[in-house]
């Protein structure tokens, strides 16, 4: 009987599939390319309508984190500031600055221009709306906003300083005293664990290993790490 079949349909199969792998390969590339948020991108750095300085409010004036994110130790979010805030001081310093004119041009009656609109700050860090992240469970546990957002107190633009992923995550919640501090140096940014042991002999403890361990004894810090915890 003759064959019904040319002899290249053999390598049919073959072709089929490699084809559908270089399809689904490149479904799942341009998923992670687009669908990805920038804000879990380590180094994403936007620009601001303002172009404000972390180093110079923070490290050189000395602002605390909760002057401006004056919900995150209440709230499960942290809040941007609002433009009141800011015109609580540049009402009255640096007025003139040519980079103040959207915060003008938003909280400045007298202003040309004046439209009274809100600051459209750009969000850098953002947890996917599937995790529930609380801020207040963390800083009012003594995990500082440098253990997630890095040396912000140094920054002239805000960048992604840490990967925010399950991963991340998971790593903390599984030794959480190597991130905890006392509640009164969560906001600072110049601690430093073996300064604050030699200061605090009190404590009776000596390594910082040890101090973190009797936090999360005196905080009660015990994280779980199941899929609920995050994932409701």
């Amino acid at each position: 009987m003759a064959n019904i079949f040319p002899r290249w349909s053999n390598l049919l199969p073959l072709k089929i599939a490699f084809c559908a792998g270089f399809a689904v390969a490149g479904v799942a590339l341009a998923f992670t390319y687009y669908a990805t948020p920038k804000t879990l991108t380590v180094g994403y750095q936007p620009a601001q309508p303002i172009p404000f300085s972390h180093k110079i409010h923070v490290d050189q004036i000395g602002l605390d984190c909760r002057y401006c994110h004056s919900f995150v130790e209440v709230s499960g979010h942290s809040n941007v500031p609002t433009g009141n805030t800011c015109w609580n001081c540049h009402q009255h310093v640096q007025r003139e600055s040519p980079k103040l004119a959207p915060l003008h041009k938003s909280m400045n009656p007298t202003y040309p221009g004046y439209d009274g609109k809100p600051i459209e700050w750009v969000r850098v860090h953002k947890a996917p709306d599937f995790v529930n992240f609380n801020h207040s469970a963390h800083v009012n546990r003594g995990v500082s906003c440098q253990s997630c957002h890095g040396n912000v107190n140094t920054m002239e633009v805000v960048f992604q300083d840490q990967s925010h992923s399950m991963a991340w995550c998971l790593d903390c919640h599984r030794a959480p005293e190597n991130h905890l501090r006392p509640l009164e140096e969560v906001y600072n940014f110049g601690y430093n664990a073996e300064t604050y042991l030699s200061n605090n002999p009190q404590l009776g403890v000596k390594t910082t290993q040890e101090l973190g361990l009797k936090l999360k004894q005196q905080f009660k810090v015990t994280p779980k790490t199941t899929c609920a915890t995050c994932h409701h």
